[in-house]
């Protein structure tokens, strides 16, 4: 039976930008059993008519899909005003629901508890909860969210959103390690010299002003979306592909980052933020003064952390996960930069590249870059690269995981203690940014970040 979904917080631009898109592709590429039953929960004065109309205007400007499916999709919608923190008000709703639930928490982290509490008391035999990230905003309210949600939830029954998991590129890097003998031998210490992850955008804050400021880089990306990353990347082979197996080794992953002194912070992490400039025809404000911001939290845009695994597979090796917002160009890829050959018969004085693998997620790619002889010069080398487009994903990030979340497919969830351990290896580069370590540093908007120090 298909389940019915309950979005609270389904006027936010979270509901309009992605989950409603999202259901949309689910429909146009006929993926769901039966039309979805989506009820939607704010505090606006709407009634059905107006959410629908709300609704169809965030379709047009978002989704790729057409207008006989967004029409469907649009009359699949009806909704509830209703505080979202008052269990009264949410158990009425809920109460009207037919089948089994999901409630979604469209919401900001702030307000997770309160809604948590609400649902539980409300919630029928059955009912599926999805948190969106961030899970939590330090180690500390983590475990408490946890603890919250398991005196009510048992884990099968709760989704921790990440839709960076959802990115078909994302799952290509299990497909590249673990179906290719070619790669796997040299997944390793022994081979690799360092493992760049990277997520820089040209855009700003696009409206998440509230959000963002409160959050920062590192909590909004690294902790959840570039960790989860570091897991693909390094965690060892799992026996299958079920939740299980997979996210038990993306644990024993992260259980193995070692956590940094308040030195190692101010030698391993680089935080900053964007000042005025110019990114295209875009003319760029200073962070400080967008609309929104309070400059006394010395929020950061961009950040650099540099880890380090401490396992038999990579010992030694950093792995440098980056992001900022405004930058010069938008470059979200995975990096591995293998070692130079032991000895280079082609002299000492030979210029030559190591070899990297390139893993692009927007758009999606492989890239090898390879050191081959010139036509030429018989014993010159020269770099090339064997390139790969990789096919279009035809559902969203998003549609993948409300798919799985409908299926209780959990492969694409983050477990409880995956949460802790990500904030686990945060906190301490929070803890040491309170105190002055790593000092904010500032890079025009429309470069390619701060300077070197």
């Amino acid at each position: 039976m298909m389940p019915s979904f309950i979005i609270f917080g389904a006027t936010g631009d979270l509901t309009g930008r992605f989950l409603l898109p999202a259901f949309a592709h689910l429909v146009q590429a006929d993926k769901l059993s039966a039309p979805p039953t989506i009820v939607g929960v704010g505090r606006e004065p709407w009634d059905q008519a107006e959410f629908r109309r709300h609704a169809e205007e965030q379709l047009v400007l978002h989704s790729e899909a057409d207008a006989k499916v967004r029409q469907r999709l649009v009359g699949c919608l009806d909704y509830q005003k209703a505080d979202v923190t008052d269990p009264w008000q949410v158990g009425a709703v809920m109460d009207k629901a037919k089948g089994p639930i999901i409630a979604y928490l469209a919401l900001p982290a702030g307000l997770f508890a309160p809604v948590i509490r609400a649902v539980a008391a409300a919630a029928k035999e059955g009912t599926r909860i999805v948190v969106e990230k961030p899970f939590g905003e330090n180690l500390e309210s983590a475990r408490a969210l946890n603890q919250l949600l398991h005196e009510s939830f048992s884990e099968s029954a709760i989704f921790r959103m990440d839709h960076f998991l959802g990115m078909r590129t994302v799952q290509n890097l299990l497909g590249l390690r673990f179906a290719n003998r070619l790669f796997e031998p040299v997944w390793s210490c022994e081979h690799v010299s360092r493992v760049e992850i990277v997520w820089d955008e040209t855009l700003g804050l696009e409206g998440r002003a509230t959000y963002y400021d409160r959050a920062g880089a590192l909590r909004d990306m690294v902790q959840n979306h570039l960790l989860q990353l570091l897991c693909y990347v390094g965690m060892e082979p799992p026996l299958t592909l079920d939740a299980r197996d997979v996210r038990s080794r993306k644990v024993d992953l992260l259980r193995a980052v070692r956590s940094m002194t308040a030195e190692e912070v101010d030698t391993c992490t680089v935080r900053a933020r964007y000042g005025a400039g110019r990114i295209g025809d875009r003319v760029i404000p200073a962070y400080v003064d967008e609309e929104g911001i309070n400059p006394e939290r010395g929020t950061e845009t961009f950040v650099k952390v540099i880890l380090y695994i401490d396992n038999w597979r990579w010992a030694g090796v950093p792995f440098v996960l980056r992001t900022g917002k405004a930058l010069a160009r938008d470059r979200q890829e995975m990096v591995v930069h293998f070692k130079p050959v032991p000895h280079l018969a082609f002299g000492p004085d030979t210029a030559v590249q190591s070899n990297r693998l390139r893993m692009q997620f927007n758009p999606d790619r492989i890239d090898l870059y390879l050191n081959v002889t010139g036509a030429d010069e018989l014993f010159s080398l020269h770099e090339t690269a064997l390139e790969k487009q990789l096919v279009r994903q035809t559902i969203p990030a998003y549609g993948q995981v409300l798919l799985d979340v409908i299926q209780g497919d959990q492969t694409l969830s983050i477990r409880d203690d995956e949460t802790e351990e990500s904030w686990r290896i945060v906190q301490p580069i929070l803890d040491a940014w309170a105190q002055g370590y790593s000092p904010l540093r500032e890079y025009q908007a429309g470069s390619e970040g701060p300077t070197p120090s």
